[in-house]
């Protein structure tokens, strides 16, 4: 046992008749945790007798026994909760791990998460061997059944062992938390811990009070780089058509089109752009009501590089499930028809932009209906990529049917075959690109750069050639 030292305070020890159990009481304790006996479980009566259930028994009886469980849960829970923070204020390291059950879960959010007796003897310690004058102070707790949250305050000065990984400064620091232990069988099964992290690194010195010179120019140059990541990854999603919205993200040139199709409350993600996009896609996605699932026009690394980092479900074409969830097409791409810079650049790019391969939950055919819009096969640039074409509005969003840009230069125009070094068949595309213009699309919005207004049929089978 540690000594407490002069200045440490000391918790007072519950009134024993707050704690004092009876036998039948005591009885009932020993069952939580165990299920309720079978056929006759004793219950209480209003007289304090016990007696069985089918001799006598009653639904008030019932309700009885377990209005006397869920006192005897409550007290045994503060009996335990007391006597942990207890010793915690005695700087009793084994009286608090004894109260522990082995196997035990102390998770301290965001910093500690391990189980007793050695994880929590290690926690406690590390508490402890920083701050040699630690004081702790129970300010409120709260009981219900086997659970208890205890409002805490700590207060220690810096000046022992290193405390996560930071040498001691001599600082006066107050810490305070809250503690929820859940009681299982007299001991603690798990206790679940909430502090201010923030407040606590600004007291050690790891970082500038809140305010000062130093602060604020912190939160300036972060700001400097929030504002060019949101530069690189998207800034806003703007609306384009009926319950459309258009993300557009990537370097160079936020050339990568994600798009958000109304989905019920939420909307879907229609190809998932590059890595850089995940913050801004998840932005856009949560203002406008939360992202449902993803649909992959293809599975290209430029079209998933955020699929996999939004927690939904990913659909795709079956025939492109394999390079969705392989290597994102470049096992057929001939970067060798790429000029010289091209062919130096273009697969450092693809890296950066990939975000690995993802799991397809589901696929999606040629003639399904998805969010208002029809599924139409699309394939050449990739074997089983798809558009979503919506005939109310003559709307299309096509992912790479067609390409608006020259990849290799980033120079803007008029719609034209994919360029064949990424192309899975190039004489399919053009196919596709007859397809798509017989449709006769009001609008045609594809997967990188601008769309095709205006005469889209005319413009269309000219690219086509």
């Amino acid at each position: 046992m540690r000594d407490p030292g002069p200045r440490q305070r000391q918790a007072q020890a519950p009134d024993s008749r707050d704690d004092a159990l009876t036998a039948s009481e005591l009885t009932l304790a020993r069952w939580q945790g165990h299920g309720v006996p079978t056929l006759r479980a004793k219950a209480l009566s209003r007289n304090g007798s016990l007696h069985a259930d089918g001799e006598g028994g009653s639904v008030s009886t019932e309700k009885s026994a377990e209005s006397a469980a869920a006192s005897v849960d409550r007290r045994v829970t503060t009996r335990v909760a007391r006597a942990y923070f207890d010793a915690i204020a005695r700087r009793d390291v084994e009286a608090a791990v004894a109260l522990w059950t082995p196997g035990g879960r102390e998770h301290v959010r965001g910093q500690v998460d391990t189980t007793a007796p050695d994880g929590v003897r290690d926690f406690l310690n590390s508490l402890f061997d920083p701050f040699p004058d630690l004081q702790f102070e129970i300010v409120s707790m709260t009981v219900e059944r086997d659970r208890a949250a205890c409002r805490w305050e700590a207060r220690g000065t810096f000046t022992g062992a290193p405390f996560q990984g930071i040498a001691p400064t001599g600082a006066s620091v107050t810490i305070e938390g809250v503690d929820v232990l859940t009681v299982r069988d007299g001991l603690i099964i798990s206790n679940d811990v909430f502090t201010d992290g923030m407040t606590v690194a600004r007291q050690l010195g790891l970082m500038p009070p809140d305010g000062s010179r130093v602060d604020k120019a912190l939160k300036s140059a972060f700001n400097v780089r929030t504002r060019l990541l949101a530069a690189l990854g998207g800034a806003h999603a703007e609306d384009v058509a009926d319950g459309v919205w258009l993300l557009r993200g990537g370097f160079p040139g936020r050339t990568m089109n994600v798009y958000f199709v109304r989905d019920g409350d939420g909307v879907l993600v229609f190809d998932a752009g590059v890595r850089s996009m995940t913050a801004a896609v998840r932005a856009a996605g949560a203002q406008l009501g939360g992202i449902t699932r993803v649909v992959l026009g293809h599975g290209h690394v430029d079209h998933r590089g955020t699929a996999g980092a939004l927690g939904v479900p990913v659909l795709c074409h079956p025939l492109e499930r394999s390079d969705a969830e392989g290597d994102g097409g470049l096992s057929y791409f001939h970067q060798d028809l790429l000029n010289p810079v091209g062919r130096l650049l273009m697969p450092r790019m693809l890296a950066r932009w990939d975000g690995g391969p993802v799991t397809i939950s589901d696929t999606v055919a040629e003639g399904d209906q998805i969010a208002g819009f029809e599924v139409i096969h699309l394939p050449g640039h990739a074997p089983g990529m798809i558009g979503l074409w919506r005939a109310a509005d003559r709307l299309a969003l096509t992912s790479d049917c067609f390409y608006t840009l020259d990849p290799q230069t980033g120079r803007k125009g008029g719609p034209r075959v994919p360029h064949a070094a990424f192309n899975h068949d190039t004489a399919q595309a053009r196919d596709s690109i007859r397809k798509l213009a017989a449709l006769e699309p009001a609008a045609a919005w594809p997967g990188h750069a601008d769309p095709v207004l205006g005469d889209v049929r005319t413009q269309l089978e000219r690219a086509a050639g």
